[in-house]
């Protein structure tokens, strides 16, 4: 039976029981793909769970389209106060609190596209030290307000969302 979980631009971090894909050669993933470069080699509603970790909002519909109804997206992405410290060459867009909205029909401008989702989780994550647990524990209470005032004192490293696709009946 074929994969029904993907990971997305996985390098190093292979997922077991998924299809790993990278543009990387180098980290052997089980599908060499440009995820730059539209339609996926995945046929329709083929996955029930999605890994994209550190991946860009451009592949959302790509995404919506591959995936079933119900299905899961985890996503993480960079945090737009991390710029300055974010040198990966293939990640070249920053992120705020309210980039999802724009699928989850939270956003004024949700209609610029089809692909729904639904935001099951969501929360903005620091590096690990003693000052930062208490802001992020501020930030997440707080998003918009963190993002306003303290995201440039305070940079997130990430932030993390669990999505569930909803596709309606044609």
């Amino acid at each position: 039976m074929p994969a029904t979980r993907l990971n997305l631009g996985c390098g190093r971090k292979r997922i077991e029981d998924a299809v790993n894909v990278d543009v990387a050669k180098s980290v052997g993933p089980d599908v060499l793909c440009d995820l730059n470069r539209r339609p996926w080699p995945f046929t329709d509603d083929r996955f029930r769970e999605v890994f994209a970790y550190d991946d860009v909002v451009a592949t959302m519909e790509e995404i919506h389209r591959i995936s079933g109804n119900g299905a899961i997206l985890r996503i993480t992405v960079p945090h737009f106060s991390c710029a300055n410290t974010f040198t990966d060459p293939t990640h070249r867009h920053q992120f705020g609190w309210s980039s999802f909205d724009y699928f989850t029909g939270e956003h004024e401008l949700s209609f610029y596209s089809a692909a729904t989702f639904r935001r099951r989780a969501s929360r903005i994550v620091s590096f690990p030290t003693f000052v930062n647990k208490i802001v992020w524990r501020l930030a997440n209470r707080h998003p918009e307000a963190y993002e306003r005032r303290w995201a440039w004192m305070f940079p997130a490293w990430f932030l993390y969302f669990e999505l569930e696709v909803v596709k309606r009946p044609a």
